[in-house]
C-alpha cells in the first residue's frame, strides 16, 4: 500500500482525495506546515470517536505548533460529514488555515497506478510529516487501544525541538525539561551554543557522553 510501507525519512506520497474541504493534494494541504495524518480502520467506530472529539479539543495546540491534521479512513466523505456532525469535530471548531480534514476511500495516491486507492491496514496509525513532506515519527496502534494525544503532542514538541537545535530529547522528556546535546557537538562548540550552560552526568564507567543543558 502507499502509506503502510512509509519509512522514516521518506518522503509523503503527493496523494490527491476528497475530503470534508473538498478535494486536496497531500503536499499542497502541507504547505510548509508540520502534518499529522491519523489512519482510522473506519467511521463511527467507538475508539476513533473518541479520539476526534480529543483532536477537536486539541486543535488551538496543534495550530500553535503549526502542525495540520488529517483524519483518514476507508469511508466516503457523505459519510465524514455526517460523523463530523455526530461528534462536533467539523472543520468550524478546527482553526488554521485548513486546520484538519478527513479523507475518503476513493483516494489516490499520485504515482501510483491510477486503480490502486490508499490501503489500510485493520488498525491505527499516526504518522508525523515534517515542512519537508518527509515522515519524522510513525506508530501503529491495534483497533481496540485508543492513541494518547499526550504523548502525540509530546512527540510534536520534540520533533520541533531536535530538528531546530541540536539536542535530543531523553526518557520521558516534557517541554521545559533539560534536553541533551547531541554527541557529534564538540565541547567548545557546546558551550557556544548554549549559554545556558552544559553539564555532564557522570556515569560507572567514568565516560562523559551525556551532556546536558536547559531547553533552548
Amino acid at each position: 500500500g502507499a502509506m503502510p510501507g512509509l519509512l522514516l525519512g521518506d518522503e509523503a506520497p503527493n496523494f490527491e482525495a476528497d475530503t470534508t474541504q473538498g478535494r486536496i493534494r497531500f503536499h499542497d494541504f502541507l504547505g510548509d506546515s508540520w502534518g499529522i495524518l491519523f489512519s482510522h480502520p473506519r467511521d463511527f467506530t467507538p475508539v476513533c470517536t473518541t479520539e476526534l472529539g480529543r483532536a477537536a479539543k486539541l486543535a488551538p495546540e496543534f495550530s500553535k505548533r503549526n502542525v495540520k491534521m488529517i483524519a483518514l479512513s476507508i469511508d466516503s466523505v457523505p459519510d465524514h460529514l455526517s460523523w463530523s456532525k455526530v461528534r462536533g469535530v467539523g472543520t468550524g471548531h478546527l482553526p488554521g488555515k485548513g486546520g484538519a480534514a478527513g479523507l475518503s476511500r476513493s483516494s489516490r495516491a499520485v504515482g501510483q497506478t491510477p486503480a490502486q486507492p490508499l490501503t489500510l491496514p485493520p488498525c491505527a496509525q499516526v504518522f508525523v510529516f515534517g515542512p519537508d513532506k518527509k515522515l519524522k515519527l510513525s506508530i501503529l496502534y491495534p483497533a481496540t487501544t485508543g492513541r494518547n494525544f499526550d504523548e502525540i503532542l509530546r512527540v510534536v514538541d520534540s520533533l520541533q525541538l531536535t530538528a531546530y537545535k541540536k539536542v535530543a530529547t531523553p526518557v520521558d522528556w516534557k517541554p521545559g525539561d533539560s534536553v541533551m546535546v547531541v554527541p557529534t557537538l564538540p565541547d567548545e562548540e557546546a558551550k557556544k551554543l548554549f549559554p545556558k550552560g552544559v553539564f555532564t552526568k557522570d556515569l560507572p564507567s567514568g565516560k562523559k557522553y551525556l551532556r546536558y543543558t536547559p531547553q533552548p
